[in-house]
């Protein structure tokens, strides 16, 4: 294929696309993007954060944001070698994106852990990762971080504990003599690793996935460019720090376009409607179930509606319904994103020049510099068009590893430096993904594959269906049955189950039909928004779900 030329110019022949060349990518460290930043708009505000409960501020400009992010990283240096591993543990305080900077420019790797890990989770990441320091929020709504954190540490007598509650010490400049320990606007390389992210761990110990500069650099630029993001413009982030989704896409993108970040430190459908309107944002962040809190308070807020540039975040199946009814409140577009922690973290997203039709049911074409690929799951080979498969990605954001698991990535990553997904997905002649479902999720019955993913999105397209999830329960006769688990707009009974399915008989062939329905007031899910499935169906065989 040409490179001159858009890839989505030349209709495909089977399931491959190959990258488009034609945007070119950029060879900054973290560090270095900030640093360009606080020289050209020195005076712009760059991050406000947004306490909870009180609704206290802080507002950084890009030169304080620096300088802060400097007496950071000048700590750092006395307490690790460079490269070494520096382990942050809290909720989205204006802290998180400060040491975030500090260790990028100290050459030091983040590790980042969901404040709400137990103490084991906790200990395991620490060691796992030897992580040389702990920075840690002293609480996280009722749980004790700061006792967890002083056992964990009492366990690994390498690791130095630090409490976010005395990092004002550092902040405040205090340390000046450690100046010397980091030349300031001193290059790095940006191949080097500069971010440990776990995997939720669904099965067995979470794995690290090591990430570099250059790949979450410019996955943040070309995310943002492909959207046209407006330079400058104020983004409101509710999503979780710890995750890719909410310390790349909706930091390192704003930082892209010199603008300025909301964090708001826990998630309030009243507080970020009032953070949209009060600073005039331009973007939110979001996964499916915070768009659906804030259009429920929207819709019984006495307040104007604020009006939006773009709404873009993914994370599940995004229910077409929810997507127009988000456009019409916020009069905004809203894009699809697609990928995985593994690809830093985009692979593809919708643009706002997409058809209706491919922003509502697809997740969009491949950023630029990335090859793409369905392929058969048994032998690897690619695909046809609209055939299901496994999808494949290679280019510059693939992840370097599994730190201390080179037969997990030697299974992820194959001999032509394809990452395997474990994601179920179509391709079709223009290069536009709708994913499926996933390969471990496969419910098999009486021998035919079911993908979840393809029953949800039809059970999305109905008016009364407001989330939903597919799972597999056994079956003494056929190995395994679809199970439908749904949050519904009306009250259920045997009509709306009625309906339902005579809705996916018109969608479906009769075997992928649910043989059984069930409704809960909300989902188990992850931070991301991921619905915890494995959860849902033990609670179904447990018998703690209700059946219609």
């Amino acid at each position: 294929m040409a490179h001159d030329q858009a890839p989505a110019d030349i209709p495909l022949q089977r399931a491959s696309w190959d990258a488009d060349r034609s945007v070119d990518l950029v060879d900054f460290t973290v560090g270095e993007l900030l640093a360009d930043r606080a020289n050209a708009h020195p005076d712009r505000v760059a991050i406000v954060g947004v306490r909870h409960g009180t609704g206290e501020q802080t507002r950084l400009t890009y030169r304080q944001l620096y300088d802060e992010a400097n007496r950071v990283a000048c700590a750092l240096a006395g307490l690790a070698e460079r490269g070494s591993f520096i382990a942050i543990w809290a909720p989205n305080v204006i802290e998180w994106p400060i040491i975030q900077y500090g260790a990028a420019l100290a050459g030091m790797v983040l590790v980042a852990i969901n404040p709400a890990s137990r103490e084991q989770e906790l200990h395991y990441a620490l060691r796992h990762s030897g992580s040389a320091v702990l920075l840690h929020a002293d609480a996280n709504r009722d749980y004790d971080m700061a006792a967890v954190a002083r056992r964990a540490a009492a366990n690994l007598p390498e690791l130095t504990c630090v409490s976010l509650s005395d990092l004002s010490t550092w902040r405040a400049g205090a340390i000046k003599d450690l100046e010397e320990h980091l030349p300031r606007n001193a290059r790095g390389d940006a191949r080097d690793v500069v971010m440990l992210q776990y995997t939720s761990g669904t099965t067995g110990n979470p794995k690290g996935v090591l990430l570099r500069h250059v790949s979450l650099i410019n996955v943040a630029k070309l995310t943002f460019e492909a959207l046209s993001v407006p330079d400058g413009g104020v983004c409101v982030n509710p999503l979780p720090m710890f995750h890719t989704a909410g310390c790349v896409i909706a930091t390192l993108g704003p930082l892209w376009i010199g603008g300025t970040v909301i964090l708001i430190e826990r998630f309030s459908p009243a507080r970020v409607l009032q953070a949209l309107r009060t600073e005039k944002a331009s973007v939110l962040f979001y996964v499916p179930a915070v768009l659906a809190a804030l259009l429920e308070a929207q819709r019984t807020s006495d307040a104007s509606a604020p009006q939006l540039h773009t709404i873009m975040g993914g994370a599940s199946n995004v229910s077409p319904t929810l997507i127009e009814a988000a456009e019409d409140v916020f009069g905004a577009t809203v894009i699809n994103l697609f990928g995985q922690t593994e690809l830093s973290p985009v692979l593809t997203a919708t643009r706002p020049e997409d058809s209706r039709a491919d922003r509502l049911n697809t997740v969009g074409r491949p950023l630029p510099q990335v090859d793409c690929r369905i392929v058969d799951p048994a032998t690897g080979e690619v695909v046809g068009l609209g055939e299901s498969g496994e999808i494949c990605a290679r280019g510059y954001q693939t992840f370097v590893g599994y730190l201390h698991d080179s037969e997990a990535t030697a299974r992820t990553i194959d001999g032509e430096g394809f990452v395997h997904t474990g994601d179920l997905g179509t391709m079709d002649s223009r290069g536009f993904l709708t994913v499926t479902g996933r390969l471990k999720e496969l419910i098999i019955r009486g021998g035919e594959n079911i993908a979840p993913a393809e029953i949800e999105s039809h059970l999305l397209s109905h008016d009364d269906v407001m989330e939903c999830a597919v799972v597999g329960l056994p079956d003494d006769r056929l190995g395994e049955q679809a199970a439908a688990v749904l949050r519904t707009s009306r009250d259920a009974d045997v009509l709306l189950k009625d309906s339902l399915v005579s809705h996916l008989h018109n969608r479906l062939a009769p075997f992928k039909i649910p043989a059984r329905w069930f409704v809960v007031a909300e989902f188990p899910v992850t931070p991301t928004g991921k619905v915890r499935k494995f959860e849902l169906r033990d609670a179904i065989l447990l018998g703690n779900v209700t059946e219609l």
